[in-house]
Order: C-alpha cells, then sequence, then structure tokens
C-alpha cells in the first residue's frame, strides 16, 4: 500500500500516511523479533566496533561519517549512539564532568589512585575491563584482569550478560594463585562498583581505585590490549559461535602471555615479566582441551562462561 521508493513522481511517506489516514510510525515499523532485522543490527554493530577500535574518537556523527564512507552504509546518527552505548562505547575527547559516564548511582564510587604513583613493580597494581567480541547473529563480553606492569592477563571470562557476576569470577579466579595486588583499577561501571565486586577485593585487603569521570587513558593499559586483542585474533578468526571464541581467546592469551614480546618490556614477554618462566619455560599446566598457568586450573562449566585463562602462579618460596 506504502511507496517505499523515493523519486519525484511519488510522494512522501508523510503524504502517503496522511492521505491514508495512517499514523507516520506506520511506514517505519519493522517487528522487534524480525530475524533479518537482528542480523543486520548485529552486522552494523561489527562494523561500529571495527571503526571504534580503529579510532576511539569518533563520536555518533563521525562514525555515521565513517560507516558511510568506509563500509558505504547510511545510518541516522540517532541510531549510532544507540548502538554505541548498548556496546558500551564512548568517545574519547575532552568533555565536562558532568556529561560523562554511565554508572549505578546507588553504589559507592573510589578515587583514583594512581594520578601521582609510580608503577614500577608486578603485584603493585591490577586491573580490569569489559569488552565487546562480535559473534556471527550475537555478541558476547570479555572481561579481563591484567596486572599493570608486566601486562600479563591474569584471568579472563567471556559472557552473554553485562552484570556482575563474570566480572567476580574472573577476579576470584586470579586470586585462586595466593598473590594478591596492593591496588585494583578499573572503570567506575556498575560491574566493579557492586558491592559483589568490591566485597572481595575488601575481604583480601586490597585498596580499590577508579577511573575518574570521562578519563579514558585513567586505565590505559587494558585499553591498549583490547586493541591488541581485536586486530591480532578477534576481527582475524571472525568467531561464529561462543565455543569458537572462548576456545580462541584461550589460544590467544596463551600466546599473548608466554610469546609475544614487547619493546616496552625490553622484548620480554608479559609471563617473563610477572615471573612465570623459568630457565625459559613457563610454568603451564595442561587442563583439557588448553593450557593455564593457574596453579588450581578447572575447565568453567556451560553456556558463555569461558574456560578461563588464568595466569598467576605462586612464585616459589
Amino acid at each position: 500500500m506504502l511507496d517505499r521508493q523515493s523519486n519525484k513522481r511519488t510522494p512522501t511517506l508523510k503524504r502517503q500516511c496522511d492521505l491514508l489516514g495512517l499514523s507516520r510510525s506506520t511506514a517505519y515499523y519493522s517487528a522487534r523479533h524480525d530475524p533479518d532485522r537482528q542480523t543486520a543490527e548485529v552486522t552494523l554493530m561489527n562494523h561500529i566496533d571495527q571503526l571504534y577500535t580503529d579510532q576511539p574518537t569518533r563520536g555518533r556523527y563521525g562514525m555515521a561519517n565513517a560507516l558511510a564512507q568506509e563500509k558505504g552504509l547510511t545510518v541516522n546518527p540517532k541510531r549510532v549512539r544507540r548502538l554505541m552505548r548498548k556496546l558500551g562505547l564512548e568517545a574519547v575527547y575532552p568533555k565536562r564532568r558532568r556529561n560523562t559516564s554511565i554508572a549505578n548511582k546507588q553504589h559507592k564510587t573510589y578515587p583514583y589512585l594512581l594520578g601521582q604513583l609510580e608503577i614500577d613493580r608486578v603485584d603493585q597494581v591490577w586491573c580490569a575491563d569489559i569488552t565487546y567480541i562480535p559473534l556471527h547473529g550475537g555478541f558476547a563480553y570479555l572481561v579481563v584482569v591484567m596486572d599493570w606492569y608486566s601486562r600479563c592477563v591474569l584471568s579472563w571470562e567471556l559472557s552473554n550478560t553485562m552484570d556482575a557476576s563474570f566480572c567476580v569470577e574472573a577476579l576470584q579466579r586470579a586470586l585462586m594463585s595466593g598473590r594478591r595486588p596492593e591496588i585494583f583499577n578499573t572503570d567506575q561501571g556498575s560491574q566493579f562498583t557492586a558491592e559483589a565486586f568490591t566485597s572481595v577485593l575488601k575481604e583480601n585487603g586490597i585498596s580499590i581505585s577508579m577511573d575518574g569521570k570521562g578519563r579514558a587513558f585513567d586505565n590505559i593499559m587494558v585499553e591498549r590490549l583490547w586493541r591488541t586483542v581485536k586486530y591480532e585474533d578477534v576481527y582475524i578468526r571472525d568467531y561464529a559461535t561462543p565455543a569458537q571464541a572462548r576456545w580462541g581467546l584461550r589460544c590467544y592469551f596463551d600466546y599473548y602471555n608466554h610469546q609475544r614480546r614487547h619493546s616496552s618490556l625490553g622484548r620480554r614477554t608479559p609471563g617473563q615479566m610477572y615471573g612465570l618462566a623459568k630457565d625459559g619455560k613457563c610454568n603451564k599446566i595442561p587442563i583439557g582441551d588448553g593450557w593455564s598457568v593457574a596453579a588450581n586450573a578447572a575447565a568453567a562449566s556451560v553456556a558463555l562462561r569461558a574456560p578461563f585463562a588464568s595466569a598467576a602462579e605462586p612464585l616459589p618460596a
């Protein structure tokens, strides 16, 4: 009944709706559970994630322009903003403090403790963050706990929800080694300000540090890790399912910790800097279909919960 093709001979959709006595929203309605619509939205989110990883200073207008220029997709900036919020992405640029960050206002936040601190040893500061992992037909969220000084990935978890539980699991797994940081730094996301997460830190006598609002570089080490993981693994592998992502990320983090050398670490690996290598060999133990350097390793159970890659083994006394 409605002609959606735009040309000089066809009235606008608004005019057609007026003539037919229909609400204009009828012309734009599409079923919420339309499989084609959902697939198109996931594809668009994947494009946004790639463009953001490449250039995190793009806001909704810059992202809309990039989608048009690099992907050939015309997308309304409002839609771009909605999807960026869904992915937990925010453009990096100077902004007024009152307009930044989305957090749970009912949760207690903590001051940023790393401003003037010289981080010069392992287990001085650990940090954690969450990122989006694209899949065919959907997506998942990845959380990582990392030692700031050595850049060693201590544990990770994959989840299909943004609740606090998978972050708590990653934290507890990193602490299974018996090693403790002096300070644990995160952003002010509701997963990290939740009592379930902060209580674990308090019970272990760990000082809590949180990024300031709008301070994208306060947790810069783990932000750099996301770029590395995505360009060296996620985008190349193009994981189709959660199972593929679990296996692939397990292999990549093993490579990252024990084979990928960093010029900033004197061409040593994060595992070597963290003290996990002796006589050129890493302290690994097999756990089924993968490897871990954890003292107490156990594969995760079901669904999207990842068979982790803890990387903190107690050093000999």
